[in-house]
């Protein structure tokens, strides 16, 4: 999770609780950092650094770091619980938000950008692709990663009557779909969507892959690994773009 989706008191307070989650699973993070890897190539020619922007308590860069060896993994998040986490897993974490006064960055400074299941919290996520693209240099990479409407599962949910999992109605409980944990999920996207929102912001698609949800039941974790070679039905999309 990331910086304040808004300036409301209660959102505040919600984002500030420990007992919000902030991480989103391992197989997301590995295979969103495989494809930063690919597109940063070896630290050894050149040392990227990476804003990892809503880092939350740090699990996620950690889990990658292995895999960027040699570039500079900045976290950066607006609750001071979850920077009190991450502290003590990376060298750098920075109190910033995407609302506001924008992140404590010049514009151009960063390589690359990972963006990992924060839009969905977001009351403005046009303002914030707006400050990610300033921060990213010309070409810079943006990975962004954000749960699907339309994964599998939801699809028979809906045609069910019921809630699709990712989606929520309140911030106190859940209300109509399976789950037990509050997150805080604002807005949801289809692939087609995540698509074109990213394009209209001035970045480049490269490509987009998906990825399982870690909360899938175990006798249909098979399946939805399954799903995630077609994108459009999978959990989690990840979407890897470049600024124009």
């Amino acid at each position: 999770m990331t910086t304040a989706p808004a300036h409301h008191p209660d959102l505040r307070d919600f984002y500030e609780d420990p007992a919000v989650p902030v991480a989103s699973g391992t197989p997301r993070t590995l295979r969103q950092a495989r494809m930063l890897a690919a597109a940063l190539g070896p630290a050894a020619s050149t040392p990227c650094t990476v804003l990892d922007i809503g880092c939350g308590d740090g699990t996620a860069a950690a889990t990658a770091a292995p895999l960027l060896d040699g570039h500079r993994i900045v976290g950066v998040d607006w609750s001071q619980d979850a920077l009190t986490r991450a502290r003590t897993r990376l060298t750098y974490a920075i109190r910033g938000e995407l609302t506001g006064g924008g992140l404590p960055f010049r514009s151009g400074c960063a390589d690359a950008v990972l963006f990992s299941e924060v839009v969905e919290h977001l009351v403005d996520p046009d303002a914030a692709l707006d400050e990610i693209r300033r921060v990213l240099r010309p070409g810079g990479h943006l990975m962004l990663s954000t749960p699907n409407l339309a994964a599998w599962y939801n699809r028979a949910l809906l045609l069910a009557g019921v809630q699709p999992v990712f989606s929520e109605v309140s911030l106190r409980a859940i209300h109509g779909r399976p789950g037990k944990e509050v997150v805080g999920h604002l807005r949801l996207y289809t692939a087609r969507a995540l698509r074109e929102f990213v394009t209209a912001a001035g970045f480049e698609v490269v490509g987009m892959k998906g990825a399982p949800f870690h909360g899938v039941p175990r006798p249909l974790r098979a399946l939805d690994r399954l799903a995630c070679t077609r994108p459009s039905l999978a959990s989690i999309l990840l979407l890897h773009a470049t600024k124009t």
